[in-house]
């Protein structure tokens, strides 16, 4: 493993399956997904050990189509699996560029990815591979963000960024309300008192009582990642009180 040259020894990445689209409808635009792919090779070239959690929006939402009548159950397992797609996508790419990269599944699809052991994806990640978990935790009702927060905890992150099509938190939707203010820092109990909606409430408690940073920014923003990872301010960082400093 080579000397780290950023502000983090070890980061989490959620990427939102919407995110790979581009400006498609549907699917993985080639174009994003290179474009990804080489800030993940950058921040690889700084020593940074990276994991990485996709959600799989943009070929299936699971909650959508439970809203039309597909069992709740099934249409989550269904949702996993579509994350699986992404996570593929993203391996061969990387591995076109001359990065060593493993896929880790929470749920046994043994003949494309390893099935997730939080001891042998460490060891990958000291060995400087990037990570890639798929299929969430592995049981419905939970959303992507809960896993990535969770494996940010397991892998002992130094920082977890939620990559987003905007950059930061914001008092409002800044799309409907031009008056909305994008806010620089915040505390995890603001976020929930204030009903923010930067994740689900079960990712944002599992991040406040582990201590675990988390910086939202917006991965259309070229170099934004990069950045964040150098410690430079970049979107909006939320912590908890004592750590807004972080």
């Amino acid at each position: 493993m080579s000397k780290v040259s950023s502000a983090y020894r070890r980061v989490l990445l959620k990427l939102s399956g919407e995110v790979l689209m581009g400006n498609s409808k549907f699917g993985i635009d080639p174009k994003t997904l290179t474009q990804i792919v080489n800030e993940l090779n950058e921040i690889v070239q700084l020593g940074v050990q990276l994991a990485v959690v996709i959600g799989g929006g943009n070929i299936f939402r699971g909650a959508s189509l439970a809203a039309n009548g597909i069992g709740k159950v099934s249409a989550d397992y269904m949702g996993m699996l579509a994350t699986v797609i992404n996570g593929l996508a993203i391996q061969d790419a990387l591995q076109k560029v001359g990065v060593d990269v493993r896929v880790i599944s929470a749920i046994h699809i043994k003949t494309i990815c390893e099935h997730y052991n939080r001891q042998y994806a460490i060891n990958h990640l000291e060995k400087g591979r990037v990570v890639i978990f798929v299929a969430g935790i592995g049981n419905p009702f939970f959303t992507t963000d809960s896993a990535a927060s969770l494996r940010a905890i397991e892998m002992e992150a130094d920082l977890m960024i939620k990559a987003t099509k905007v950059d930061g938190v914001y008092s409002a939707d800044p799309i409907n309300n031009p008056e909305a203010i994008r806010y620089s820092r915040l505390d995890y109990d603001t976020v929930i008192q204030q009903n923010l909606g930067v994740m689900d409430t079960t990712a944002v408690i599992l991040c406040r009582d582990n201590n675990m940073p988390l910086r939202v920014l917006n991965i259309r923003k070229s170099g934004a990642v990069v950045r964040a990872v150098n410690g430079f301010d970049e979107g909006t960082l939320i912590a908890n009180r004592e750590d807004k400093n972080e």
